[in-house]
């Protein structure tokens, strides 16, 4: 199961990281430190980490999968990724969603266990809903409120898990 879900976290990130490199966003080390921060990591031994088990087998340190801007604010945001069956269970990574603010610092906007797959359908300011995949079949839609990104439905295949 885990060469599957490598092979379809592979496939989500370079869609996206390819259409983000095509609006051609730079990311400064200044930015890549400060996006790291917001999210949470520490740099340990020339690696940014957020999980305590980074000796486990199938770990890999936080990496910048996607840069782009999301919202359609001219500001990139960023995806970054942590893998750990330890510390993230039978979905074995981890997401953070951090964006660029007008004063230049980053913030966190949105944080799961699990793959982010941003859909067409968007909450306030333009930021698009987050499916959570992972194992199973019935994943967590999160949309942003103005605030926080906040459950609003459970949904697969583009169908909610209700009916």
């Amino acid at each position: 199961m885990r060469p599957m879900f490598a092979l379809i976290s592979f496939s989500l990130f370079a869609t996206c990281a390819s259409s983000a490199h095509a609006q051609g966003y730079s990311f400064l080390a200044q930015d890549k430190s400060s996006a790291f921060r917001a999210a949470g990591y520490n740099l340990v031994g020339g690696q940014w980490r957020k999980c305590e088990d980074h000796e486990g087998p199938g770990y890999t340190a936080g990496a910048v999968k996607i840069v782009g801007d999301l919202n359609g604010d001219a500001r990139p945001e960023a995806i970054i990724t942590e893998e750990s069956s330890y510390c993230y269970g039978m979905a074995g990574t981890t997401f953070d969603l951090v964006s660029k603010q007008i004063d230049g610092s980053w913030k966190l906007m949105a944080s799961g266990i699990g793959i982010p797959k941003f859909l067409t359908t968007k909450g306030v300011g333009g930021w698009p809903d987050i499916e959570i995949g992972g194992p199973g079949f019935c994943f967590p839609v999160e949309r942003w409120n103005g605030k926080e990104y906040q459950n609003h439905r459970q949904q697969y295949e583009g169908k909610s898990c209700e009916d």
